[in-house]
Formats: structure tokens, C-alpha cells, sequence
């Protein structure tokens, strides 16, 4: 019995030795760096023109609204020397209502666009994650790492091919992503 479990553990060492060079075929291993991909690729150019057109109009509201009540404020450093106590007292309160509400209005617009530019970015994010899956598929790799790489040779990296791919299919909304920018709202009236 002894004779038989060295046998087969010689069997064993045998087999290995000869599958071994099969099994440690080289290991294709690419690199992405996903802050590029943020910023190049179609997809998130695309983005930033949806926000930029959804939040533009606001913006440049909140900038005209802005300027009318520092031409307001000037008006009325350079006329509050003639005015009686009560057109003074009126246009102080006028003006600082005024500034809150443009504060409001700066804080809501912030708002608005920091919790859609995040829901965005999570579907581009999802969307980008899909594509560089398809394409290490594509491409044979076994292992694509992104974040956390510490060093890399250029040989390995990616980045490049990827975005390339993701030019090629054109750039398309990230799934469930503004297809057209939506129409802004009108403003309130001061």
C-alpha cells in the first residue's frame, strides 16, 4: 500500500511538472485610468453639455439678478444722502431682500445641480464599468485594474484603446440619462 500512495504522488509530481508551464501562460493585464475616461470620453463630454444646458439658463438669471441689485445698491449709496428716512428705510429692506433671495436662488441652483451631476455621474460611472468589461473581453484580457495602481508601464495601459472604442461607438447617454436637456425653468420674479 505504501508502494502505491508513492506511486501515485510521483503521478502526481509528474503531471504538474508538465501542466505547469500550460497553466502559467502569460497573464494579459491592462490598466485604466478612469479619471481620463471621466473626462475624454464622448459620454461624459455629452454630460457636461446636458448640465451645462439644463443649468446655464438659471445661472446666467442668477448673474443678471446679481447685477441688477449691485446696480440697485450703487443707485442708492449715491442717492441715500437726498432721501428722507423712510425711502432710505424702504430701499435698505429692498435690498436686503433682495440679496436673500439671490442667496436662495445661488443655494437651490447648487443644489439642483450638485444632486444631478451626481446621479449622472453614478449611471456614467455604471456605463463606463460596462464598456471597459466589453472591451477586456474583447480584447482577451484576463485582469484590468483601475483605481489603487500604484505603478504601471505604459505598455499595459488602456486608457487610450478604450476611449478610441468608446469614439467608435459614438457617443451615447449613459443608461436612463438625459437624452435632451431639459428645459429650464423661468425664473421667479423678483
Amino acid at each position: 500500500m505504501q508502494v502505491s500512495i508513492r506511486k501515485l504522488l510521483v503521478g502526481i509530481a509528474l503531471a504538474a511538472t508538465f501542466t505547469m508551464p500550460a497553466m502559467a501562460q502569460a497573464v494579459k493585464i491592462g490598466v485604466v485610468d478612469y479619471a481620463r475616461l471621466f473626462e475624454e470620453s464622448p459620454q461624459a463630454k455629452m454630460l457636461k453639455e446636458a448640465l451645462s444646458a439644463e443649468f446655464g439658463p438659471r445661472l446666467q438669471q442668477l448673474v443678471a439678478q446679481e447685477q441688477a441689485l449691485k446696480t440697485r445698491n450703487e443707485k442708492f449709496q449715491k442717492d441715500s444722502a437726498t432721501m428722507t428716512a423712510d425711502q432710505r428705510s424702504k430701499a435698505e429692506k429692498e435690498l436686503r431682500d433682495g440679496v436673500r433671495d439671490l442667496e436662495r436662488k445661488k443655494a437651490e441652483l447648487q443644489d439642483d445641480s450638485n444632486a444631478k451631476r451626481q446621479e449622472e455621474m453614478n449611471k456614467l460611472q455604471r456605463t463606463l464599468i460596462v464598456e471597459v468589461r466589453e472591451f477586456a473581453k474583447a480584447q482577451n484580457f484576463d485582469v484590468v485594474l483601475a483605481d489603487g495602481v500604484i505603478y504601471h508601464t505604459p505598455g499595459i495601459d488602456i486608457t487610450t484603446q478604450v476611449l478610441n472604442a468608446l469614439q467608435a461607438k459614438g457617443a451615447k447617454p449613459a443608461a436612463g440619462g438625459p437624452t435632451t436637456p431639459a428645459p429650464a425653468k423661468p425664473a421667479a420674479k423678483p
